[in-house]
């Protein structure tokens, strides 16, 4: 996990919010083991906003409530980020949230989120350009190629944009579990389509083997120069702090 911003005090809320919401996670999964390990969506209620959210989101992408967790992680942790400063009458210029590839970004200044498709044979080398007028924003990624996260697809990276690191997330999931078949190129038109279809998808990239495929508003795409873990290490230098 990373969090981002110009304010020491935003990345303390930012840091109890993660302990305290994880918690809250964890003993609803405890009391309702379906809200656990389902694939799709569940009927539970709760008096919780973090919970809502991956309900919501579950329910809006035909997933388990599961396949949001760090999307929503992420989003409430930048919302206490938020509150914290508006409270003090100084919004900080960077905010940032990344949760297991998961991010939340409400920034002033300009960002380069570069794209990670692991030993991919077109060695993708972008990025995404994210500008004040994008934000708030929230990028998910899905692969069934990198990672521990359970993908249903063969696709090497579905990022997608949405309001929020919530819906983004789930729909990266939803998405990725579409991109599969020998036809590749089929599989991600056929992904693509789906995505066109749900108005909280603001737009969506995505990668398999030698080809890729866009749809929707994305943010400008930006060519990494140098070593893309170089540029990260740098900026996380000035500006990071972990849990």
């Amino acid at each position: 996990m990373t969090i981002i911003s110009d304010s020491q005090e935003a990345i303390i809320k930012a840091k109890e919010s993660f302990y305290y919401h994880r918690k809250v996670i964890e003993e609803f999964c405890k009391k309702n083991e379906t809200f656990l390990k389902s694939f799709s969506p569940v009927k539970l209620d709760s008096n919780q906003p973090i919970i809502n959210l991956m309900l919501n989101a579950s329910e809006t992408f035909d997933v388990g409530p599961m396949a949001a967790v760090a999307g929503a992680l992420a989003d409430i942790m930048l919302d206490a980020m938020r509150r914290v400063t508006r409270e003090a009458n100084n919004l900080p210029r960077i905010a940032l949230v990344e949760n297991g590839g998961e991010i939340a970004i409400d920034s002033k200044e300009e960002l380069t989120i570069a794209l990670f498709a692991g030993n991919n044979e077109l060695n993708l080398n972008i990025g995404f350009k994210i500008r004040k007028k994008d934000c708030p924003i929230g990028i998910g990624t899905s692969s069934a190629t990198i990672g521990h996260a359970i993908s249903l697809g063969e696709a090497d990276a579905v990022t997608v944009f949405a309001k929020n690191a919530t819906l983004a997330d789930t729909g990266a999931t939803k998405i990725a579990n579409l991109v599969k078949g020998v036809d590749i190129e089929k599989s991600i038109k056929d992904a693509l389509d789906f995505a066109d279809d749900i108005d909280e998808i603001q737009g969506v990239f995505i990668n398999r083997e030698n080809q890729i495929g866009k749809s929707g508003k994305l943010p400008t795409i930006v060519k990494i120069e140098g070593n893309k873990n170089k540029i990260i290490d740098g900026f996380k230098n000035k500006y990071q702090n972990k849990p």
